[in-house]
């Protein structure tokens, strides 16, 4: 089993209540999830990582779906599995698990490629859409944010257009394999959210991204209360 990429979380609390650093990066997936599901209520303080920061849409969509307490563990577990299996069928994806749900990031070494000015699903794109539709099926119950991003070069306005255009060509795709069209969010962003320096060519090339947030359907969160509340 590969081991993929984690995060560490912060989470400011109240006085009576105060995680360590290092409590929540030793915890297991499943743990993690508890913890952060646990203090959903409580102010983000901070979270690391280059590709956490202010402004991350898919990842805050990840955090503002937690349950939490034992049933967020639950949930954490089913989320271990499916990211797993992202990561085997797809090499070269960037997974990170992150309390109870996963953040996915294709770029154009990632699976998910794009021409030049263009949205149209095509090549390698399409044996790695394939596959994440399978695992779709496998794991009916999650929902997915789909974002679409871009480099800095020419006009932001046409950015934000072709960001929209590539985002929705991606979850067009996906519906047209079988998934439930209402398991879908889609959303772009443009220039707005970069995740390295657009003024260098690799910078350019990470920013150039689909990005999806993979969190709990509310029948899987039904499923994890009745379960745990026994």
């Amino acid at each position: 089993m590969k081991t993929y990429l984690k995060k560490s979380i912060f989470l400011s609390l109240s006085a009576s209540l105060i995680l360590s650093c290092s409590a929540v990066k030793n915890a297991n997936h499943k743990q993690k999830g508890a913890v952060v599901g646990a203090t959903s209520g409580a102010v983000i303080g901070g979270v690391l990582g280059n590709n956490v920061g202010k402004g991350n849409t898919a990842l805050g969509a990840i955090i503002g779906a937690a349950v939490g307490g034992v049933a967020g563990g639950f949930i954490g577990d089913r989320m271990d599995r499916q990211a797993e299996r992202i990561e085997e069928e797809i090499p070269g994806a960037e997974v990170t698990r992150v309390g109870e749900g996963i953040n996915v990031v294709f770029n154009e070494e990632a699976g998910v490629y794009f021409d030049t000015s263009k949205s149209n699903i095509k090549g390698t794109s399409v044996e790695t859409l394939n596959r994440l539709s399978g695992i779709f099926k496998e794991y009916p119950k999650s929902y997915i944010l789909v974002e679409g991003h871009t480099d800095s070069a020419g006009p932001e306005d046409y950015n934000l257009k072709l960001s929209q255009q590539r985002a929705q060509s991606v979850t067009n795709y996906l519906i047209a394999q079988g998934i439930d069209k209402s398991r879908f969010t889609t959303k772009w962003y443009g220039e707005l959210q970069p995740r390295a320096d657009n003024s260098t060519t690799e910078g350019k090339s990470k920013n150039r991204r689909v990005e999806l947030a993979i969190v709990a359907s509310q029948e899987l969160k039904d499923e994890a209360k009745n379960k745990t509340s026994r």
